[in-house]
C-alpha cells in the first residue's frame, strides 16, 4: 500500500512538472511614454543607444506595426490586462486618490495566470486606482493631502492583490500620491510630510500634491523596482510557472536618470532616461539566464504610448524625432500616440530576428495567453482580443489578422484602421496645438478645426500630411459604419466556440 502511495505521488508530482514545462512562464517589461523610434535596433547612428532590447529583439520577434490601446497611461493598461479596449468604458486617466478602474470579478490576465497555477508578480506603476476610502479617517473630506488625514497602519486594497497577483511592490504611480513604497497592499514607508516640489531634469510635469515618505526619493523608482522583480524571479522554482508584470516609470516625467546615465545618449536627459531602462531591462533578463529560466520565458517588451510633448523639442534640439516616421505623441490619436516599441521574445516558438509587419494591439495577449495555458475564454471576456499565435510561430493565418483596430484617447474622438487605411472621425488627431517647428521640419500643416475627418494611406504616407477623405467616400463610409458599430457595442474580435 505504501509502495502504491508513494508510486501514485511521483506520477502526479511528474505530471505537474510536465504542466509545468508546457506553460511557459510570461514576462511583460513595459515602458511609460516611450516612442517606437526610441530602440535602437542595431542602429549604430541611433541617437538612444538600447543594446539589451536590440538583443531582445535579435531573440525575438519585432512589430512594426504594434500599438496600445489609448495614447495615455490608464486606459492602456487597463485594455492590457482585460483583453478590451478601455473607450467601452471610459477614456482618461486616474488622477490623484482616485479609484479602481475595474469592476467586481472581472477578468484579468494575471486572474488567468492564477486560476491556471502561476505565481503572479506585479511591480512598479500601476495607475489603475487605489481604494483611499478604505485609509482615509473618519470626517476627512476625500482627495485631502495631509499626511495625518490617512490611517498608513491600514490595509490599502482595490490595488493589484485584488487583480489577479499574488504579489506587488511598488510606488503606486511617481507623479501622483502617496509617494511611499507599498508591498501587496500595506504601506512600507510612511507618508509623514507633503510632497516636495522640484524641477525635473528635462520635460515638463510636476508631482501631484499629496503626502511623502521621508525617505522617498523619485531617482530610487526605477532601480528599485527592477531589483524587487530580479529578487522575486530568483525565488520562483521550476514547479509552477511565473508570471511578472513589471511597469517601469521611465522616461515618464519626472525625467530622473541617475548620475551614472547622464550623457549617456545624444537626447538630453530624456535619452538617458531611455538609455537606463534599456539597462534595467538588461537585469532582468539577466535574472532570467542566471536562474534558468531564459529558453522557458516569453519576455514582451512595449509601451503604455508614445513620447510626451517634450518630443518637440527634442527634435529642436537633439534632432531626435520618438515617433519615427509617423507624426503625433503622446494623447494624439495620430500613429506617433499609440504606435510603440513592441517585441516578443518566446524560445522555441518564435522565429530569432524575424520582423513582423502586421497590425497588433496589447489587447491581443490576453487570447494569446488564454490558449497558451488552456483557459477558455467566457462569451464577454477579452472580446477586443485576437489570438496572436499562428502569427508568432509562423503558421499560415488569414491576412490582415485583425479585421480592424479602433484607436482613442479622449471622448468622441476615434480612429479606426484597417489594412492600409486609417480613419480619424475627427478634425484633427492631435490633442494639443503641433509646435510649428516640428510641423516646419517635416513639412506638414496643421488640419482646420472644420475638417469633417481625416483619412490617410499609411503604406504611401505613413507621416499623414495627405488627408483623403474627399477623394475615397466609399471607403469612409465603409470605416465610420464599422467603427460606429464596435463603439455602439459590437466585439473587435471575432465570436469564439
Amino acid at each position: 500500500m505504501k509502495n502504491l502511495l508513494a508510486t501514485i505521488i511521483a506520477v502526479a508530482l511528474v505530471m505537474q512538472l510536465r504542466a509545468a514545462e508546457q506553460r511557459p512562464n510570461v514576462v511583460i517589461l513595459y515602458a511609460d511614454d516611450m516612442g517606437v523610434a526610441d530602440v535602437s535596433y542595431g542602429d549604430k547612428n541611433a541617437k538612444i543607444q538600447t543594446p539589451n532590447l536590440d538583443r531582445l529583439a535579435r531573440q525575438g520577434m519585432t512589430f512594426t506595426d504594434g500599438h496600445s490601446s489609448s495614447g495615455i497611461c490608464t486606459p492602456s493598461r487597463f485594455a492590457l490586462l482585460t483583453g478590451q479596449h478601455h473607450w467601452r468604458r471610459f477614456h482618461g486617466i486616474v488622477g490623484a486618490y482616485g479609484g479602481t478602474v475595474f469592476e467586481d470579478g472581472e477578468f484579468t490576465i494575471a486572474k488567468m495566470f492564477k486560476e491556471k497555477g502561476y505565481r503572479t508578480g506585479c511591480f512598479g506603476k500601476w495607475h489603475l486606482g487605489w481604494d483611499f476610502d478604505a485609509i482615509r479617517k473618519p470626517g476627512v473630506r476625500a482627495k485631502d493631502p495631509r499626511p495625518e488625514s490617512y490611517d498608513w497602519s491600514k490595509r490599502f486594497p482595490g490595488g493589484p492583490l485584488e487583480r489577479g497577483f499574488d504579489h506587488y511592490f511598488g510606488d503606486g504611480t511617481i507623479n501622483f500620491p502617496p509617494y511611499c513604497w507599498i508591498e501587496g497592499d500595506r504601506f512600507v514607508t510612511i507618508p509623514t510630510k507633503p510632497v516636495i516640489r522640484s524641477e525635473p531634469l528635462a520635460g515638463a510635469g510636476s508631482f501631484r500634491p499629496g503626502p511623502m515618505a521621508e525617505s522617498w526619493n523619485p531617482y530610487d523608482i526605477l532601480p528599485t523596482i527592477t531589483q524587487k522583480t530580479v529578487e522575486w524571479i530568483s525565488k520562483q522554482k521550476n514547479d509552477k510557472p511565473f508570471f511578472a508584470y513589471l511597469a517601469f516609470n521611465s522616461p515618464h516625467y519626472p525625467i530622473v536618470p541617475n548620475k551614472p546615465f547622464h550623457g549617456k545618449s545624444k537626447a538630453g536627459y530624456y535619452g538617458d532616461f531611455v538609455i537606463e531602462t534599456d539597462a534595467m531591462v538588461g537585469k532582468v533578463l539577466a535574472a532570467l539566464d542566471n536562474h534558468g529560466f531564459a529558453e522557458s520565458t516569453v519576455v514582451i517588451f512595449t509601451a503604455d504610448n508614445g513620447a510626451e510633448t517634450a518630443a518637440f523639442t527634442r527634435l529642436e534640439e537633439f534632432d531626435q524625432w520618438s515617433s519615427g516616421k509617423f507624426r503625433g505623441v503622446k494623447r494624439d490619436i495620430y500613429e506617433g500616440g499609440h504606435r510603440v516599441p513592441f517585441i516578443v521574445k518566446w524560445p522555441g516558438k518564435v522565429k530569432p530576428g524575424s520582423v513582423s509587419h502586421e497590425v497588433v494591439s496589447q489587447v491581443d495577449f490576453a487570447a494569446t495567453f488564454a490558449t497558451t495555458v488552456g483557459y477558455q475564454l467566457g462569451k464577454d471576456e477579452a472580446i477586443d482580443s485576437y489570438n496572436l499565435l499562428p502569427l508568432l510561430e509562423g503558421r499560415d493565418y488569414s491576412r490582415p489578422l485583425r479585421t480592424a483596430t479602433v484607436q482613442n484617447t479622449s471622448p468622441n474622438k476615434f480612429a479606426l484602421r484597417q489594412g492600409d487605411w486609417v480613419l480619424i472621425d475627427a478634425p484633427s488627431g492631435s490633442a494639443k496645438k503641433e509646435s510649428k517647428s516640428y510641423l516646419d521640419h517635416f513639412g506638414l500643416e496643421a488640419y482646420p478645426r472644420k475638417n469633417p475627418g481625416l483619412l490617410f494611406n499609411l503604406a504611401k504616407d505613413p507621416r499623414q500630411s495627405k488627408n483623403l477623405y474627399s477623394k475615397h467616400p466609399e471607403i469612409v463610409n465603409s470605416m465610420r459604419g464599422l467603427l460606429k458599430r464596435y463603439i455602439g457595442g459590437e466585439r473587435c474580435a471575432p465570436e469564439r466556440n
